[in-house]
This record gives C-alpha cells, sequence and structure tokens, in this order.
C-alpha cells in the first residue's frame, strides 16, 4: 500500500477523512510496480497564499501546490513529494462550478500526485495528456469529467 502523511493545519466538518484521501491517492498510483509515499498538507488561505507566492511568485492562495521530490543519480527513494491544499478554496471552488465538493477533492488530489510523477499541464499536448489522465482515473472512481463544461438553468 501507498504510504501517505497527512498534515491538517485547517479543519472543516466537510473535509475527506484520509481513506478518501489513501483511496484518491492509491488510484493514481495503481498498476506501480512499487510503492510509493506522499505527504498532504491541508491548509488555510493565508499559507497557501504565502506558498504560492514563495515558490510560483503569484499572488493568492491556490486550490493545490505540488512540490516534487528531486532525488539525485543513483539514489532509490519511494517519496514523490508534498502536496498543499487549500481546503476552503477547494470548497468554494467547487460551490462556483457545481460540483460535489468530494469529487472536487479527488480531482485535487489527483493532479496533485499526477503532477508528483511528472505529469505537467505548461504546453497544449502535456496539458491535454495530464487532462486525460485526470479523467480516465476519476471515471474509475465514478466521478465525471471535471473539465466537463457546467450546464446552468436560465
Amino acid at each position: 500500500m501507498n504510504q501517505i502523511a497527512i498534515q491538517t493545519i485547517y479543519k472543516s466538518e466537510d473535509q475527506p477523512g484520509r481513506r478518501q484521501i489513501q483511496r484518491w491517492v492509491d488510484a493514481v498510483l495503481a498498476g506501480s510496480r512499487k510503492t510509493h509515499s506522499c505527504v498532504i498538507r491541508i491548509v488555510n488561505e493565508q499559507e497557501s497564499a504565502r506558498l504560492n507566492q514563495q515558490y510560483r511568485h503569484k499572488q493568492g492562495p491556490t486550490n493545490i501546490l505540488s512540490f516534487p521530490v528531486e532525488v539525485p543519480n543513483g539514489i532509490e527513494l519511494d517519496l514523490l513529494g508534498d502536496l498543499v491544499i487549500c481546503a476552503p478554496l477547494v470548497k468554494k471552488e467547487a460551490l462556483e462550478q457545481q460540483k460535489l465538493l468530494a469529487h472536487h477533492w479527488a480531482h485535487m488530489i489527483v493532479h496533485g500526485v499526477l503532477h508528483l510523477l511528472g505529469y505537467d499541464h505548461i504546453d497544449e499536448n502535456e496539458a491535454e495528456q495530464m487532462e486525460n489522465k485526470e479523467i480516465a482515473i476519476l471515471k474509475k472512481l465514478k466521478i465525471s469529467n471535471p473539465y466537463a463544461e457546467v450546464k446552468t438553468h436560465e
């Protein structure tokens, strides 16, 4: 089983529990021949904004930050890296996008773990490849395509 360490700096009643987060991480890492580990830190908007400014030079909080471990050549390490998730922002986005909160959390975890594995969305081809991978993993979790447009009733 893959190992996760969860650091809960910000806590609310509607956050997913350890088992749920473990399930999402395992869904991304399914098929891997070795076990992996990662740290997931759940934070408030202030810590997210501070880290976003410090590491990405961008203002304000962001839903998820990923910090992949850079392992020197010749060293075997199962640690993928750290994910920092801004719980209040994930909740706000879920409401704005009319998505179930648990589904949006799952998407953020899947998205973040894929970043730790080296996937990115800097250019259009990489973005398409990463999004397709996310959609396929979420489908296995019985979660609909997070990139499908939200239909509103007028």
